[in-house]
């Protein structure tokens, strides 16, 4: 029974969770008169005129289309069940959610800045808040991840910052807020772990 226990543990519930709602949701988004999209993107206008300060947690879960969603979602279930597997399930939720979060206010702050009034959407800041955090435990854990080695994920994390900067409507920021968001959390979480190792 205890091996049994010990065995569920491991499952990635939270990252097949996610994945489930970020697919529900979308085809939610599908339905006529794009009320969710209206109502949860990331816009600067209705956070700072209106105080919609929702749009900073639902735009994550939000995709422009079906490809944006499968790319972001293929991430998530196979580098998020790596990576849950690894810490449990529940500081893998929160420091998902808390890069989310985090990359969608460096990207809020961004527009501001730069005055630019253009909506953005998706859980990319959140993704690269994994890598973030990937990086951080294969740097200063003492976790052994089969194939998983520091240059191998800085390569990653380069390649997906390049594929962002070359490519075209891509919020740029919440990547890396999102990245920055999950290394310095999981930098903390890798000095926990080597303590209560001790």
């Amino acid at each position: 029974m205890e091996g049994y226990i010990s065995k569920l543990r491991t499952l990635p519930f939270i990252s097949v969770i996610l994945v489930a709602v970020n697919v529900v949701v979308y085809l939610l988004c599908r339905l006529p008169g794009n009320t969710l999209y209206g109502r949860g993107c990331l816009s600067a206008f209705d956070i700072i005129a209106k105080g919609e300060y929702g749009r900073i947690f639902w735009s994550m879960f939000l995709h422009a289309d079906s490809s944006h969603l499968f790319s972001n979602m293929i991430i998530l279930l196979f580098m998020g069940a790596m990576i849950e597997k690894e810490i449990g399930h529940f500081p893998f939720a929160g420091i998902y959610l808390a890069s989310g979060i985090g990359g969608n206010l460096v990207s809020l702050a961004g527009k501001i800045v730069s005055d630019d009034w253009a909506v953005s959407l998706g859980a990319s800041g959140a993704i690269f808040g994994l890598n973030g955090l990937l990086l951080a435990l294969v740097l200063f854990s003492r976790k052994r991840m089969d194939n998983v080695t520091p240059p191998r994920v800085m390569l990653m994390i380069c390649m997906s910052l390049y594929s962002g900067f070359t490519g075209g409507n891509v919020d740029n920021l919440a990547h890396i807020g999102g990245l920055l968001v999950g290394f310095v959390l999981g930098v903390f979480l890798s000095i926990y772990i080597r303590i209560s190792e001790r």
